[in-house]
């Protein structure tokens, strides 16, 4: 979600210096990992606050939205390597300091120290996707050579770990019981005909003949557990029932996307600092949901 604009910054650990009538003091900021943003109409502002005493940080990058630090690439990163910006350190009188950026009308505020300076910024995002079916991505690998993108039981071109029904028999993966004790070893999953097939993997589950999409008799709506013709077992995990009623569709699909952006502040030359490069910390973008409807076949 987009925000107003106005100035941002933050970041971790630091030791800096601050001068005063004359007296060096040393202060340790203790600033969260995570920074928040700004979006203006060509600025996009990351900043982050404290209180205890009352301070923040923050970096202004001109021409620059979001977006722009979200354009991953075929390999779902994306790295940004010296892009100028402003970076701000401020501190206040005031104890409280709260949503002193993003306002359309700043918040007055008293403020004590207020330095600002040009640096550069090493900036680094990958994304996640993931189908949130109760098994790990990595171990969506069915053919083990490490990459996720060509292993797609069905053939449907959603790839497994971004198909929430792995083997496209219209039974979500998850309600396939893929790893009953939820440890992470898919060793013991469901497999109801003991073919050596789980049953998140098999596109007939009961070894009867009959697709397990196809064994809707009840109600032909891409949802085979909830037709019981002995009104106990689903007609997909009962081999005595055979009847065929054939699939037109596969149901919608849902997965997930989520960006983590780490930040890298370089060649900072504010006075009350004794370092010149900053770890700036993370932040995170979503999870978002993408919805499809892959075609049948």
């Amino acid at each position: 979600m987009r925000k107003p604009f106005l100035y941002i910054f933050s970041f971790c650990l630091l030791t800096i210096w601050s001068c005063d009538d004359g007296d060096i003091l040393d202060f340790e900021f203790e600033f969260d990992e995570e920074f928040e943003y700004c979006e203006g109409v060509s600025d996009l502002v990351l900043y982050k606050t404290k209180t205890d005493p009352s301070e923040s940080m923050s970096l202004l990058i001109t021409d620059y939205e979001l977006d722009d630090l979200l354009d991953v690439g075929d390999d779902n990163s994306l790295s940004l390597e010296d892009v100028d910006a402003s970076f701000t350190y401020r501190s206040y009188y005031d104890t409280s300091i709260d949503d002193i950026f993003c306002n359309e009308i700043p918040t007055n505020l008293n403020i004590n120290i207020d330095e600002t300076d040009d640096v550069l910024l090493d900036i680094v995002t990958v994304l996640t996707a993931y189908d949130d079916d109760d098994i790990d991505s990595e171990l969506e690998d069915i053919n083990g050579d490490g990459d996720l993108t060509n292993d797609d039981t069905d053939g449907d071109g959603i790839p497994n770990y971004l198909d929430a029904d792995d083997d496209g028999d219209n039974v979500l993966t998850a309600d396939e019981n893929p790893d009953p004790d939820g440890d992470g070893d898919l060793s013991d999953a469901q497999d109801t005909d003991e073919d050596g097939i789980p049953d998140y993997l098999d596109n007939d589950d009961d070894a009867d003949g009959v697709l397990t999409r196809d064994e809707e008799n009840d109600s032909a709506d891409q949802n085979p557990t909830n037709d019981l013709t002995d009104g106990v077992t689903p007609d997909y995990l009962n081999d005595l029932i055979t009847n065929t009623i054939p699939a037109t569709a596969y149901r919608s699909n849902t997965y997930y996307t989520s960006y983590y952006i780490t930040l890298d502040i370089k060649e900072i030359g504010i006075s009350i600092l004794s370092q010149d490069t900053l770890d700036f910390g993370y932040m995170t973008e979503g999870p978002d949901s993408v919805t499809t409807t892959p075609d049948f076949n």
